[in-house]
């Protein structure tokens, strides 16, 4: 299982639906990795920024190896392991070495959930593209539609973060992106918490949980 997670537009909640889909996963198959390529993963997860290499410098190696992200991998509790994205820009990577990590997330024997940040491109959009599941995360206000469109990266479903008082809804999203919306997830103050507080990796609040484990 290899799952991508993206927003055409930034403070869409992405980092936390794809953290969130990883700890699930890796409750109820054992294990999972939660590869990010946005940077905010640690900080959502209440861990400790990693102080080693990351997916950013396995990337740029020319003789990285090529058996996995085995070596830069951290525990992230629960049987999730996390692939931090490390130092340094991603845009003088070349398209070879997205396209070796997309193979090899795609052979990995773990659910694999990749958070590929806000209007993906480059290697981000490799990896939002190769995914099996690939989920754009999207408020529904013509913004963000606007945006997703123009994109050239089509997901294959919608998370939509349900705002009250929108004069747009679950079908207006589904009409306009012509895909459908497999999660609704209410803005609950409860989610806010429990990533204020470092607690999302321990303590996943109910309503994230019932709306997203229809999308993992």
């Amino acid at each position: 299982m290899f799952i991508s997670c993206w927003s055409a537009k930034g403070g869409s909640g992405t980092t936390v639906v794809a953290a969130t889909l990883a700890l699930l996963l890796a409750r109820s198959e054992g294990e999972a990795l939660l590869v990010d390529l946005a940077g905010d993963a640690p900080a959502v997860l209440g861990l400790p920024e990693p102080a080693g290499p990351g997916v950013a410098e396995w990337l740029r190696a020319v003789d990285a190896p090529v058996g996995g992200l085995a070596g830069i991998e951290v525990a992230a509790g629960s049987g999730l392991a996390l692939a931090p994205l490390g130092a340094g820009s991603l845009r003088d990577v070349p398209v070879e070495r997205a396209v070796l990590l997309a193979s090899l997330l795609s052979r990995d024997r773990r659910p694999v959930v990749v958070d590929c940040g806000s209007r993906p491109s480059g290697v981000r959009g490799e990896l939002a593209g190769a995914a099996t599941t690939s989920l754009l995360v999207i408020r529904p206000c013509y913004l963000a539609l606007r945006r997703a469109v123009a994109l050239a990266l089509r997901p294959t479903a919608v998370v939509l973060v349900d705002e009250p008082g929108r004069s747009l809804g679950r079908s207006d999203v589904e009409a306009v992106l012509g895909v459908p919306v497999s999660a609704v997830v209410a803005l609950d103050p409860a989610v806010a918490r429990a990533v204020d507080a470092g607690l999302l990796a321990s303590r996943v609040p109910r309503s994230l949980a019932r709306a997203l484990r229809r999308a993992a």
